[in-house]
């Protein structure tokens, strides 16, 4: 059994998808498995999302806050709302969170109580794996469907090595939904999904980084 298996689960938490609830475990896994370069592979998430001062930010999938953190330097006296499904990984968020403009709340990304176009900026990184591929293009509508008119939305997701030998250790490492991740479908699904200016770029070493823009002028 990988150890992605130990830290990746279902316990019915309301969603068909895995969860993460063991929040210290998680954070040591990625500082290994980004080897030291994951604070800046997420400071440049956040560049890359288009958020700015004041904007409010939804971040979905939000884990134990290491995206949600980043974000909230970029916004400024805006907010940063981190929403996971899992109530234990939140409660780890919150005791390690010294930022005041983050809060969390648990919640699904196929089914996100927020209102229509609510949020400025819309972001969610190693998150969508985790979810049937049927529910994917559920989650994505729901993003759309939160996103202000001419707001933002980023992905980040994980790129599984070309190298067959890579591919396996990632597998017997993480569990298959990395191993197999089929991470060209990506920005088709989020053209799919109804955004514009969808483009795609790669972040050393693991990420797959896919922005949008859902039409309509910016109010």
């Amino acid at each position: 059994m990988g150890l992605g298996h130990l830290l990746h689960h279902n316990p019915a938490p309301g969603t068909a998808g895995l969860t993460i609830d063991h929040g210290g475990s998680y954070d040591v896994f990625g500082a290994v498995f980004f080897g030291g370069r994951r604070d800046r592979v997420y400071r440049r998430l956040a560049v890359l999302s288009g958020a700015g001062p004041g904007d409010l930010v939804l971040d979905i999938g939000c884990g134990t806050g290491y995206l949600t953190r980043r974000l909230a330097a970029v916004v400024g006296s805006g907010t940063v709302v981190g929403l996971d499904p899992s109530a234990a990984v939140l409660d780890h968020a919150r005791r390690i969170t010294k930022e005041p403009n983050c809060t969390y709340t648990v919640g699904v990304a196929e089914s996100l109580s927020a209102q229509d176009n609510s949020f400025d900026v819309v972001a969610n990184c190693l998150m969508l794996h985790h979810l049937p591929e049927d529910l994917r293009a559920t989650a994505l509508a729901e993003m759309r469907r939160v996103l202000r008119p001419g707001g933002r939305l980023l992905i980040g997701e994980f790129r599984p090595p070309a190298n067959p030998v890579g591919r396996h250790l990632v597998g017997a490492l993480t569990g298959p939904a990395m191993e197999h991740n089929p991470i060209d479908l990506l920005a088709p699904m989020v053209v799919d999904a109804g955004f514009e200016q969808v483009d795609s770029a790669d972040l050393h070493p693991w990420i797959r980084v896919v922005t949008a823009v859902k039409p309509g002028a910016v109010e």
